[in-house]
């Protein structure tokens, strides 16, 4: 009897050995987006007279995996043609997409920003006289951490901005620019990837916001 209690007592040991072994369920990976945006505006911005419309054209991503949420990094100090993902760092939509509604968010700062679909609409109002709103288009060309040593990187995005006038017969160019950020990471991780280039990206927009500002003076009454 003795021998069977202490059997009795060290099977549940056993159960719990056993449990300890068994394989753990993957992590899941860590979410991140640019952060909540602008909470209010300041006084210069409340002060300032709004701007013509615009209409703001989906971003197109030539230089960077279209439809991918992985968080990318280069080892520039060993291939830096080579993209290598984060397998625990996702953007929680393409960078496209993240990289629009910062750069939409800039814009309706100053100025209404229409989407494609509804430029036409607003022609037909009074307020720009029949004429179409100019367009915005921006390629998406860079959007990585960039390694220059083990422990330093920044956050890189470059954008190609471009700005036309739609008429019956076609289209006219008004303007394009190149815009690059570079910002340094605070970590050697992808935390401090993703939060380099949030503040890249608010870079960026601020200064496609700066030149079109120059590029589309307000017409005069």
């Amino acid at each position: 009897m003795a021998y069977a209690a202490g059997a009795t007592a060290f099977f549940p040991l056993i159960f719990l050995a056993g449990c300890s072994v068994l394989p753990q369920p993957p992590s899941r990976p860590a979410l991140y987006d640019f952060g909540p945006g602008p909470i209010e505006q300041t006084r210069a911005e409340r002060r300032m007279q709004p701007l013509p419309p615009l209409t703001l054209d989906d971003i197109e991503a030539p230089g960077v995996v279209e439809e991918s949420n992985t968080v990318l990094y280069r080892l520039a100090y060993v291939d830096a043609q080579r993209l290598h993902p984060y397998s625990q760092a996702r953007w929680n939509q393409p960078p496209a997409m993240l990289f629009h509604q910062r750069l939409r968010e800039r814009l309706g700062q100053h100025r209404a920003v229409l989407r494609p679909d509804n430029g036409a609409a607003l022609a037909r109002s009074a307020e720009l006289d029949g004429r179409l709103p100019p367009v915005l288009r921006v390629e998406l060309e860079e959007f990585s951490q960039l390694f220059t040593t083990p422990t330093t990187s920044a956050g890189v995005i470059r954008v190609r901005a471009t700005v036309v006038d739609l008429l019956p017969d076609g289209e006219t160019l008004r303007g394009q620019q190149v815009f690059t950020a570079s910002v340094p990471a605070r970590t050697a991780d992808a935390p401090g990837g993703v939060a380099a280039l949030a503040q890249a990206s608010t870079q960026v927009a601020e200064e496609v916001v700066a030149w079109l500002e120059q590029t589309l003076p307000p017409r005069r009454k």
